[in-house]
């Protein structure tokens, strides 16, 4: 099950249904099953402070992933701050759309088990975001 909510923000979540069959979609073209999966938009204050209590950071990040899988049932929490994804859409020349999309797939791309501290890791994640990015909706 795939649930969107908010903290300390009133962004809302626009195509609700349809990003849940993309997000499945690119859970299961990974070979895996869905499981519980809750992306939670928030602000940067709301996402700092998870940062620094779990992985005592103190920086500001647009996303943190709290993975719960098991075996091949993908499950976690993904945070994401709606105000670094304006901040980067800005940078990156992108819509607020395009860089929210990619950052959600980022999200559920870590919890189907790829990473992105190495180079090659982030080459290997960026492939398979613009991959991801292909089918989704509200593109």
């Amino acid at each position: 099950m795939i649930t969107f909510n908010s903290e300390s923000t009133g962004f809302k979540l626009k195509d609700k249904a349809k990003i849940k069959i993309w997000v499945t979609s690119v859970i299961r073209n990974e070979g895996k099953r869905v499981g519980a999966i809750a992306y939670v938009f928030c602000s940067d204050e709301y996402l700092l402070n998870l940062n620094q209590q779990y992985l005592k950071h103190s920086t500001l990040t647009d996303i943190l992933t709290f993975d719960y899988c098991e075996n091949n049932l993908v499950s976690g929490d993904i945070v994401i701050s709606v105000e670094r994804i304006a901040e980067n859409a800005k940078k990156y020349s992108k819509t607020f759309e395009e860089e929210l999309s990619r950052v959600m797939a980022h999200g559920v791309l870590h919890l189907c088990g790829y990473k992105d501290k190495t180079p090659a890791d982030k080459t290997q994640m960026t492939d398979k975001e613009n991959e991801a990015l292909k089918t989704c909706p509200v593109l």
